[in-house]
């Protein structure tokens, strides 16, 4: 059966592994012990089918409350079920807590796989479970991290890391950046780019008809005008202006601390941050069990729970899922968006 006719009204959603040593297998395990799931969605997982086994036996989970159709094409795709597309035929052992070579290669090969199928449009979404970032790092892998690989084998040349729960929706303009390097990336191309990606991605990913945002000031007090720094009344000023004057409804600067303390960003469909942890520090603060990690300006829709492989978790069965299982509900209602807008 191919995936367009097995698909009917439902999404087929990806789901890497992560880093097999990290909480990626038990979070996968615990979202879809939940049968009701394929109701919504057709998930398919890419890895194999010994590494599950092991982390059933060890989690002690019911063979009925996970079972798993292998196929080794998307063509083989059965839509009533939890499918795997096997992507190594090596037998690997777990070693939960502990990064391995081995690990971060089946990481890698699964995240390989899920994209070049998305790529292809045979799946509609990815959801990522969390790699480690240097763990991963191989031929074919050289990358900061998902996001900067998922843009070079999109081959785009800006994205977004939008930062969702069902608080706020916060947008990066610098990510993995020193802080010492964040005023020297923060021009007025980069700054209107990413603030055009927020706004084509509220827009069309999330159906905002008129999307009001928020940016963030640089500077303490949002320079104070001027005594804490330029960067508000040479840079960020003058982009607000030039984006308002064509009808963006856009404002700001506006100081983060006060911004997140009075609640400021309930007034708004979407902030920009300027650098990772302004956003990222409310942003967990508020949202970190419900919160999502969404790739905007991709070709393929992409998100992630917010956190990490949590290595000290590991094998326990104390991870929460709830923000892989908000990320995997998030990627079906990005692709139901797609299908309505071109409706």
């Amino acid at each position: 059966m191919s995936p367009s006719q097995a698909s009917e009204s439902k999404p087929i959603i990806g789901i890497t592994l992560g880093d097999t040593n990290g909480v990626g297998p038990e979070l996968i395990l615990k979202t879809l012990q939940d049968n009701r799931i394929t109701k919504f969605c057709i998930p398919v997982l890419y890895g194999n089918y010994k590494i599950f086994a092991r982390y059933k036996k060890l989690l002690s989970i019911p063979n009925e409350d996970f079972s798993v159709h292998s196929i080794r094409s998307i063509q083989e795709l059965q839509p009533k079920k939890i499918n795997l597309v096997t992507c190594w035929d090596e037998d690997y052992d777990i070693q939960p807590g502990t990064p391995t070579k081995e690990s971060g290669r089946m990481a890698f090969l699964s995240l390989e796989k899920a994209v070049e199928d998305a790529l292809k449009g045979t799946i509609h979404a990815i959801c990522t479970a969390p790699i480690d970032k240097k763990n991963i790092q191989q031929e074919g892998f050289e990358f900061a991290g998902h996001t900067e690989y998922l843009a070079k084998k999109c081959g785009v040349s800006d994205n977004l890391m939008l930062m969702v729960s069902p608080l706020m929706k916060i947008g990066l303009a610098t990510t993995h950046t020193p802080l010492s390097n964040v005023s020297k990336q923060l021009n007025k191309d980069r700054l209107l780019s990413k603030i055009n990606l927020l706004y084509r991605s509220l827009k069309d990913n999330f159906q905002i008809a008129k999307p009001k945002i928020a940016l963030l000031g640089l500077n303490p007090h949002a320079g104070e005008s001027g005594m804490m720094g330029n960067e508000e009344q040479e840079l960020l000023i003058p982009i607000i202006k030039e984006l308002q004057d064509k009808g963006l409804y856009i404002y700001g600067p506006y100081p983060s601390d006060g911004f997140f303390g009075q609640h400021q960003y309930k007034k708004f469909d979407g902030v920009l941050a300027l650098y990772h942890d302004q956003g990222l520090i409310p942003f967990k603060t508020l949202s970190f069990d419900d919160g999502v990690n969404f790739t905007a300006g991709l070709p393929i829709l992409r998100t992630s729970p917010d956190h990490g492989t949590a290595y000290d978790k590991a094998g326990k069965f104390t991870v929460e899922e709830e923000s892989f299982r908000q990320s995997l509900f998030l990627a079906i209602d990005l692709v139901k968006n797609k299908w309505h807008a071109t409706v």
